[in-house]
């Protein structure tokens, strides 16, 4: 009788933690997952990765490979690690900033950039509007090594504002970085704060990502994955930590680089978007807004993201659904999000290092979502 109490008693406390543990994770397998990435390393795709899967509300994967660099003497990266976002910038911090501004009415998509910067309506670009720098179709030019003509961000923002376009707005898809560095400016002059300041007050502290951050301080560096070095700084003074030489121009804090984080940080920041842009009694975002930016228009990109290729190959691999949106970072990090199928998948690396010449990275990103539907059992879309 005692003996049957015993097993009774063990059966309830089994049932009970069986229970505590999310149904679908005790089915994944994801040992393919870990072969995929560990391989990535040993193949020198990039030193160092941290990796999050979220599944149906859950962190159903999450973990580091690797270390700092290739040496041996290199320390392992954790999940910890802060990596440098390159692009994610564009998406988590600067269009996150203006769908707010948007929300409260303080910032139209329609308005003429001219508007908030009154400089840059010469040269054929009255027309350019908010929308058309969110969407890449101002018309812009894609990038420019600043440095070798412009001394300070004065120098640079005059620079963008007396250009000409490529094409005329709306007309054509050019991927730009000059239109991201006039939204973080736009952003300062609305707020009368600086990019770094509004993502602070708006996201980082009320989302608590301690670890989300423009110019990192001298006291976490050993947790920040390095980057190549930059032989081509032309001036005397100290180069800012990012990698971007554009950001480093402009103080380490731009509308189109300059942002760190960790994984564990971005698995909060991509919950609340999971989440209609709520977190507890804090919404973060109008629905009407997040449906408004992650929204296809007649291109692929929507506002401040990209979205999965119609046709054609994408970085987010075969399996994500058309209503996929995520970005890129020229560093090696990425975020995708499939909200038909409550999935995300969020990777930090620092493929740059010790050369961006490594573009091993371009063929492993469709390997490492395809692998994480197969772990996941997903169908192909």
């Amino acid at each position: 009788m005692q003996l049957l109490r015993v097993i009774f008693i063990l059966w309830i406390t089994l049932a009970g933690l069986l229970a505590a543990i999310p149904a679908r994770a005790l089915a994944f397998d994801f040992r393919p997952l870990e072969t995929v990435v560990e391989k990535a390393v040993s193949d020198s795709v990039f030193p160092g990765a941290s990796l999050a899967v979220l599944y149906k509300g859950q962190v159903v994967f999450h973990k580091a490979f690797g270390k700092m660099t290739y040496t041996a003497e290199s320390s392992p990266v954790d999940t910890t690690t802060i990596y440098d976002l390159a692009s994610l910038t564009k998406a988590i911090s600067t269009t996150s900033i203006v769908m707010q501004l948007v929300d409260h009415d303080s910032l139209s998509l329609q308005s003429p950039v001219s508007t908030y910067l009154p400089d840059f309506g010469c040269n054929g670009k009255k027309r350019v509007t908010i929308e058309h720098l969110l969407r890449h179709t101002s018309g812009l030019r894609a990038h420019s090594y600043f440095a070798k003509s412009c001394a300070s961000p004065g120098d640079l923002f005059r620079a963008i504002e007396t250009d000409t376009l490529l094409a005329p707005p709306g007309t054509t898809t050019l991927y730009s970085d000059l239109g991201f560095i006039l939204l973080g400016k736009i952003v300062a002059t609305i707020t009368g704060k600086s990019l770094a300041e509004n993502f602070h007050a708006r996201f980082a502290a009320p989302l608590g990502l301690h670890s989300t951050m423009f110019t990192p301080p001298a006291s976490i560096l050993k947790r920040v994955a390095p980057v190549e070095q930059d032989t081509l700084w032309p001036f005397s003074t100290p180069r800012p930590l990012v990698h971007d030489q554009n950001a480093a121009l402009l103080g380490g804090v731009a509308g189109h680089a300059g942002l760190y984080s960790t994984t564990g940080d971005l698995i909060t920041f991509t919950r609340m978007l999971m989440r209609e842009g709520s977190v507890g009694n804090k919404v973060y975002f109008r629905k009407s807004t997040l449906n408004n930016f992650f929204s296809r228009s007649r291109t692929e990109r929507a506002l401040g993201w990209d979205m999965r290729s119609l046709d054609g190959p994408s970085s987010a691999g075969d399996f994500f659904s058309r209503a996929s949106y995520g970005h890129l970072g020229y560093t090696g990090t990425s975020i995708w999000i499939d909200p038909q199928q409550d999935l995300a998948v969020i990777l930090l690396s620092n493929r740059v290092w010790p050369t961006s010449a490594n573009i091993k990275i371009r063929k492993f990103r469709p390997l490492l979502h395809n692998t994480v539907a197969k772990c996941l059992q997903l169908k192909r879309f």
